[in-house]
């Protein structure tokens, strides 16, 4: 503990325990731990409303878990890192990788900069099962199919290694001295609609091992099936406190693989593996969130938002099961995975609007918005992506609503107004006959939507207009 002071950049690994970084920080110095909102960089990718919510209420945990010394700043890393190191005369500086490309670009010039500058720079990976350049095919190419990736890869590779234990000792300090330092609550977006998040999530680490605890408990044995009920407590929910990295996916992995093994075990381990395979894109194809992996879907003839964009993104469409999804992002900034894959499919071939603006809303209200996932989500409802969903495999939302909320518990508890709906009409209440409207107290196109497409007709434009992409590319 001699060797002077060391920086410990957290990023996306807010917490203590399981953290490489931290645990080779503190064998090497006094720990000044350190959070910086580099938006400049980002640009574009920079955090959305609903990650930034979350990333002010984890930086505020991760602060009392270091005892006050967590060090925050606002601007360019490069020279907030040299002034600290500067100040403090500090001999190494350590962070968890970042595999967004415009962070791996970032911290490539970074560790060039303080090379030059005689300032060691260690990365460790604190994020990811694998490390997305270690597994590739017989050829030594990339995967873009999932199956083979995650069966004769990732579990045919080195296991993941064992959860780390948080450092025995460590000193702390903070810093005063710099004017780009700020407050977690300065972080948080000027939107103040985040507020209403707060019911129904306990962010930081302790919270993090909490929903792992109760997933355990309560959904995975249920999982294999269970996952695809929207009103069903049997998701893990894990994902933002992965994006934020309260938890890692080591102490997922190892969590659940400790218990007796069975279907619903392998299951969400390939759930996990999924995760890895977005990442595992993003890496080998850095365009992924703003180009079409398959280039013949370039010149598809997608619309450019409008009205139908904004009733889709406020949950008003008139097709309860796209619209219930809607409002349950909108009100607790998550969504039911089978749910987004109906809301996805209904915008980008029901409506025809691009893949990107789904993209973007969800960036910006998904407090588990991550690069690499939701990038390689979208592409794959659009069809545009690896692995993909062809394009004429549509979710048809009244039958997806049939089979998978049959007692009409998730449409009811998120659009009150049409509760009263027999369950034979919840999914499609234009089919209703008056008398039933009338006895549930409906007005369609009043008291809710009226739908603003006809599915079989929607549906068939866009098999035409596939089609037809098809005979241009052949």
């Amino acid at each position: 503990m001699s060797q002077g002071t060391v920086i410990l950049w957290f990023r996306q690994d807010l917490r203590l325990k399981d953290n490489p970084a931290l645990i080779s920080a503190a064998k090497r110095g006094r720990v000044l731990p350190v959070f910086i909102l580099d938006e400049d960089n980002a640009g574009k990718f920079a955090a959305g409303g609903a990650s930034r919510w979350w990333l002010g209420h984890s930086l505020t945990s991760l602060a009392r878990s270091l005892g006050g010394h967590l060090s925050i700043y606002k601007g360019n890393p490069c020279e907030i890192l040299s002034d600290i190191a500067h100040r403090f005369q500090v001999k190494a500086i350590y962070w968890n990788r970042c595999y967004e490309p415009w962070r791996m670009h970032r911290d490539a010039a970074l560790k060039i900069h303080f090379k030059k500058l005689g300032i060691d720079v260690q990365s460790h990976n604190g994020s990811l099962l694998w490390e997305p350049w270690s597994i590739r095919k017989n050829d030594g190419t990339p995967h873009r199919v999932f199956t083979p990736f995650y069966r004769k890869g990732c579990l045919t590779s080195d296991q993941p290694r064992l959860p780390l234990s948080p450092p025995e000792q460590a000193t702390y300090i903070g810093d005063s001295g710099s004017p780009h330092a700020c407050k977690p609550q300065e972080l948080l977006p000027r939107n103040r609609w985040q507020e209403k998040l707060e019911p129904y999530w306990q962010i930081g680490e302790e919270g993090a091992h909490a929903r792992l605890n109760a997933f355990i408990e309560e959904g995975l044995p249920q999982y294999e099936t269970g996952r695809n009920y929207p009103s069903k407590p049997f998701v893990s929910k894990l994902s933002p406190y992965l994006r934020n990295g309260e938890i890692s996916p080591h102490q997922i992995w190892h969590a659940v693989l400790n218990l007796v093994r069975n279907k619903h075990i392998d299951h969400f381990c390939s759930e996990l593996g999924w995760r890895e395979f977005a990442y595992h894109l993003l890496y080998h194809y850095p365009d992924l969130p703003s180009k079409n992996l398959r280039p013949m879907f370039d010149t598809f003839p997608w619309k450019d938002g409008g009205p139908q964009l904004h009733a889709w993104r406020k949950g008003k469409t008139g097709i309860p099961m796209v619209d219930a999804g809607m409002r349950e992002l909108w009100e607790t900034g998550y969504m039911h995975n089978r749910v987004r894959m109906i809301v996805g499919s209904f915008l980008v071939k029901n409506l025809g609007i691009h893949w990107k603006h789904g993209e973007r809303w969800f960036w910006d209200t998904l407090v588990d918005a991550d690069l690499a996932n939701n990038s390689a989500g979208w592409q794959w409802v659009a069809g545009s992506g690896s692995d993909a969903a062809t394009y004429f495999r549509m979710f048809n939302p009244v039958m997806q609503g049939q089979k998978f909320d049959p007692d009409g518990d998730y449409v009811r508890q998120w659009i009150p107004e049409i509760a009263s709906l027999p369950t034979a009409y919840l999914f499609n209440p234009w089919e209703a006959p008056d008398s039933v409207l009338s006895a549930a107290g409906i007005k369609l196109g009043e008291t809710y939507p009226a739908p603003m497409i006809d599915l079989k007709q929607s549906r068939d434009a866009a098999q035409a207009a596939f089609e037809s992409l098809k005979k241009d590319h052949e």
